[in-house]
């Protein structure tokens, strides 16, 4: 079986203004550098459809929906949902991609059509909350396809991994009270988005870490954290908010990873989805602004998926 690349267009027609580094320039990095690389061809590429709204509201309030659905502004305009996350005429339509990527992409893993997936999509998903969003993010793509997984699908344990740079709170907050899923993550602390640091608990092993800190680090903590976590838990299926701005060429974090770190974190993960969950993994983006590294660190990681 093949891994898949999910997108649409609709991805790349989401911004929120030329300054913002969450731009459309992401995807079309990721595309060129999957090109430049050979392996665009050894990949299967599947258009993201839309994600039916009894999608969303598996994670979602009706006002968090509605703060999305109901402010899309004229063409050329803007709507500002916060200090740093803005819609523009298209961004529902995003929205709605890149949820409908990550859970097409459950649906096409559980039903073996492939052996895995990485989402190539926007806007992202892990900061947004079950009641509003925030950072960059609309609709969070991974608790939206967990959640999907779990009551749709009827798993039994999925684990969320989580190697972005920013702490993953709206993830954490949609799972907090959900014994069926596990969420292992480590970022930059103290750091946007600013949430304190909760105790671990058998379903939440989310590591802070002080910025500088670099690929030693982050694989210590891996081995001595996640990965018994993990092995304890014994996911079905396993689901990566893929966000590469732990990077060291990456200005908007302040971490030092490199695309070796990342292609190390994907094997760690293929070992244990191998193990307990037929190797089941959906892999969505999240963050990632140095466009050159973002571009080379999902190779990395792709072909680490792909096993070439």
């Amino acid at each position: 079986m093949s891994t898949a690349i999910y997108s649409h267009p609709d991805c790349q027609r989401h911004e929120m203004g030329d300054w913002h580094p969450e731009s459309p320039a992401r995807l079309q990095a990721i595309a060129d550098q999957l090109i430049n690389s050979h392996i665009h061809d050894l990949l299967e590429h599947r258009e993201a459809p839309l994600a039916q709204l009894s999608d969303i509201e598996r994670n979602h309030s009706r006002n968090a929906i509605g703060i999305v659905r109901d402010n899309v502004p004229a063409a050329g305009e803007y709507y500002p949902i916060d200090g740093d996350t803005s819609l523009n005429a298209h961004s529902w339509q995003a929205a709605l991609r890149a949820a409908g990527a990550a859970v097409a992409a459950t649906d096409a893993v559980i039903d073996g059509e492939i052996a895995n997936a990485f989402c190539a999509i926007r806007p992202p998903g892990h900061h947004a909350r079950p009641g509003e969003p925030m950072g960059f993010c609309m609709f969070n793509n991974v608790a939206i396809a967990a959640k999907h997984a779990l009551d749709v699908r009827g798993l039994k344990r999925v684990a969320i991994v989580d190697f972005d740079v920013h702490h993953g709170n709206g993830t954490e907050e949609a799972l907090l009270d959900e014994p069926r899923a596990l969420m292992v993550s480590f970022y930059q602390h103290p750091f946007y988005p600013y949430t304190p640091p909760i105790p671990d608990t058998p379903n939440r092993v989310n590591v802070p870490v002080p910025g500088g800190s670099k690929g030693d680090v982050v694989r210590q903590l891996v081995a001595d954290k996640w990965l018994p976590a993990l092995h304890a838990f014994k996911p079905e299926m396993i689901f990566i908010s893929a966000g590469f701005d732990a990077h060291r060429e990456d200005d908007i974090g302040g971490m030092g990873l490199v695309e070796a770190d990342y292609a190390w974190l994907t094997a760690q993960v293929m070992a244990v989805a191998s193990q307990y969950a037929q190797g089941r993994i959906v892999s969505c983006l999240e963050g990632g602004y140095n466009l050159s590294a973002l571009g080379r660190s999902v190779v990395a990681h792709v072909k680490v998926l792909a096993e070439l």
